[in-house]
């Protein structure tokens, strides 16, 4: 059975109310800004949103497949994680970008997706002399097909 969770919006900005599409488990969210980039500039773009997950949940944010074709910047992080602390009004997300090109973005141009997934359990590190299972064969392993 599949847990319902809520997530708490204050949006900062005249864009667009999130939604979870059916057919996909991560959800759009928009530049709250118009931004014009120079290639190898770097902004933080406002999402125009803050969110209180709910407890022992974190969201990892990350391009849209389409963000670099469309604009031409990456996220500087690869990835952004925002835990359950982050939740006061003015706790506003962003998308850290580089631009590899000119680019200009929309005020509601959908640049990148979240979504929530539950924190890593506790878990302890135990310093070992080696390890006992056999070495699948170093770092880029699996071959070529």
């Amino acid at each position: 059975m599949q847990e319902n969770l809520t997530i708490q919006v204050r949006y900062h900005a005249d864009i667009p109310p999130l939604q979870k599409l059916p057919q996909g488990d991560w959800i759009d969210l928009r530049a709250a800004e118009a931004v014009d980039m120079k290639a190898g500039e770097h902004r933080l773009i406002s999402l125009g949103v803050s969110m209180k997950l709910p407890t022992g949940y974190e969201a990892h944010v990350a391009p849209r497949s389409s963000t670099f074709k469309k604009w031409g910047i990456l996220m500087t992080n690869s990835i952004g994680i925002i835990d359950e602390s982050y939740c006061g009004d003015g706790d506003l997300w962003y998308f850290s970008a580089v631009a590899l090109r000119d680019t200009h973005i929309e005020k509601g141009d959908r640049i990148c997706q979240f979504r929530i997934v539950k924190k890593m359990p506790e878990a302890a590190l135990e310093t070992v002399a080696f390890l006992p299972d056999p070495d699948r064969g170093g770092f880029g392993s699996t071959g070529e097909q």
